[in-house]
Parts: structure tokens; sequence; C-alpha cells
């Protein structure tokens, strides 16, 4: 049975005015409750990014003083255990200015070329990063500086969460404004992975080639360069085809690259 409002529906004719304001009065409520969604939703988020913020370590200590442990290395011990397996960690701490050259010049081509000219986050490589990983629906590529990397490696995951990411930036950007660059290179090579617990280059160097990191040539450094893309796969001392292609291709830019200078030495509390 067609109604009198179906009729005029039909017809053309406007609605009832009492219809007409029902009907607002939905759209009315529709609409509000989206905002109301926008705007609990933009809140949960400031929230998150809030407690991140503030809830940042304090970077200045490591002017002065090496880190006893990284959150990589407490991660690790985790997995270890939960496996049933004791915990290993091998790490020599070695100051940058006994750390071959040849090494820092191959760690930089491999890593993180601009090092020398951005401030912690090289913004080019971040959109090129940020794009791909749009086009892909994922996060995939990796575009993290030397100093990015470090920031991880001590004090957070390899999750790709946005969360994480966000707090690696800031940290990032905390450590190029209170440490020198050759301190931080000089962090990161004593504290990034570089195989199954092995933890800096002059523990990697002993361990794959039977030498200080002071004394590595350029094909070796070129090698331990190459296998810091997954250094829990990758074994410089038995290179794979894949490694070998790295390390040519390391060896090829080298020139193009310069390590930061050494500092004053710094009264460095090894803890």
């Amino acid at each position: 049975m067609v109604n009198d409002e179906q009729v005029r529906r039909r017809r053309g004719l406007p609605a009832e005015p009492r219809v007409a304001a029902t009907r607002a009065r939905r759209r009315r409520s529709k609409s509000g409750a989206i905002w109301q969604g926008v705007a609990g939703s933009a809140a949960v988020g400031f929230g998150f990014l809030a407690y991140a913020y503030l809830t940042l370590p304090d970077v200045r200590p490591l002017a002065v003083v090496n880190p006893s442990t990284t959150a990589f290395m407490a991660l690790r011990a985790s997995e270890a255990k939960r496996a049933g397996k004791p915990p290993r960690t091998v790490q020599r701490w070695l100051p940058y200015r006994r750390i071959s050259p040849s090494l820092t010049r191959a760690v930089l081509v491999a890593e993180d070329a601009a090092f020398w000219q951005h401030d912690g986050v090289d913004y080019d490589e971040l959109q090129n990063s940020i794009e791909v990983d749009w086009a892909r629906g994922q996060l995939v590529r990796g575009a993290s500086t030397i100093t990015q990397q470090l920031a991880k490696n001590l004090y957070l995951s390899p999750s790709r969460s946005p969360l994480r990411k966000f707090r690696e930036l800031i940290i990032a950007r905390r450590l190029e404004a209170e440490l020198r660059k050759s301190r931080i290179l000089e962090l990161y090579l004593n504290v990034i992975e570089w195989g199954d617990g092995i933890y800096g280059v002059d523990a990697a160097a002993r361990a794959y080639f039977n030498t200080s990191a002071s004394s590595l040539t350029e094909a070796q450094s070129a090698l331990l360069a190459g296998a810091i893309i997954n250094p829990r796969v990758l074994n410089p001392a038995r290179p794979t085809a894949r490694l070998l292609r790295r390390q040519q291709i390391i060896l090829r830019r080298t020139g193009a690259v310069t390590p930061p200078e050494p500092s004053p030495p710094l009264q460095i509390d090894e803890k």
C-alpha cells in the first residue's frame, strides 16, 4: 500500500514539514557521530604520540659513557632463553680512533653515504621509502641512517610499527644534537649486531678474520660492511655470492666517502 509520503515523492513534491524535519535530524545525528569518531581517533593518536615523545630516553650521558648493553642485546638474550639456549654476547669496545679507516669508509658506503650531510634523518631517502611503502601497501623499504640505526639498536626493537619509527626519528635527532658525528659512529660500530651473539666491529673482526678492527684490510672491511644488512644470515668468513657482490660494490665506491676525523679524546667511562 502506497502512503501519502511515497506519492509526494513520486510526483516530485517536497516532503511534508514534519517528515523533512525528521530527515534533517537524522542527517545531523549521523554527521555528528562521524565527527565524534574523527575527533576521538585524533585524540587517541595525539595521546600515543605524546606518550612516545615524553618517554624518550636521555641520550646526553652517551657523550661520555659507553652503554653496557642495548635493547637488541636484551632482545636476543630473551629469544635465547625462550629457545632454551644460554644467552651469548661477545663484544670488545674499541675507540673510534683505533678502528681501521677502511672499515669506517666501507660502512658509510654500505649504510649511509650522506652521514656527513644530514642531521640524523635523510629526508630524501625517507620520502622515497614512504612512496615505495605506500605503493606496496606495507612497510618494507628501509631508509634508516646510521644515527637512526643506532637509536633502534640502543633503545628500540626491530618492529616496523609507525610508533616505533616515530620514536626512532626523534631519538636520532636528539643523538645528533647532543653528540659529535665521530662519537655517533663510534657507538654504532661498537654496538651493532654482526652475527649470532657478536656485537661491535672488534668482536666481529676477531670472530671472522682472527684480527683486530684496527688491522682490517679493505677487502675484509667491505665484507663486514656488506653483512650489516642481514648479520644473522650473512657470514663474512664464508661469504655467499650475494655478499661477494655487495663487497665489490662497496670496494668500488669507498673512494667517494670520507670518514669523520677523530676528535680530541674525551674522558670516556667504559662501563
